[in-house]
């Protein structure tokens, strides 16, 4: 098994907590996906159609700026990348992860968190962002346990 990297982005803390077990149990490194303008709470109402995740999400082109961390992908083989579900995709912040890093040749196994939806069509929307990569729909954890996490992990 190659090197494997678990990064997230987390709104609201709860892909953080989902992240922190998956990269514990797969011995994985651990990177945080991090907005260079932090989100409030006022930004995440998605029933304000003027809030900032509303208007990032209702245009597909738009790229939130992330803090500059400079990972090296090329020493990892397999990235697990979590996010939040929002309006049924990754958040438009993912893609701009995606852009920021060479991911040719690489699995991309995609996590999320969900107050309700499924992936939708999150793969078709990510792979633009990442072309010559393998990108799979890894699973929605919510609640999840250690237990859970250990029993998905293996399931990679």
């Amino acid at each position: 098994m190659g090197k494997r990297l678990v990064a997230y982005f987390s709104a609201g803390g709860t892909t953080r907590k989902v992240a922190e077990m998956i990269a514990q149990v797969a011995e994985a490194d651990l990177y945080e996906i991090v907005p260079k303008q932090p989100y409030s709470k006022a930004d995440l109402n998605w029933m304000d159609k003027k809030s900032r995740s509303s208007v990032e999400m209702s245009d597909k082109k738009y790229r939130p700026e992330i803090t500059d961390a400079n990972i090296d992908i090329d020493k990892y083989d397999e990235i697990i990348l979590g996010f939040p579900i929002w309006w049924y995709v990754a958040p438009t912040i993912v893609n701009t992860f995606l852009e920021s890093y060479d991911f040719s040749g690489k699995k991309i196994v995609l996590f999320a968190t969900s107050g309700g939806s499924g992936f939708g069509n999150t793969v078709e929307e990510l792979l633009p962002s990442a072309p010559d990569t393998n990108i799979v729909e890894g699973g929605i954890l919510n609640n999840v346990s250690k237990q859970d996490v250990e029993h998905w992990v293996k399931s990679l």
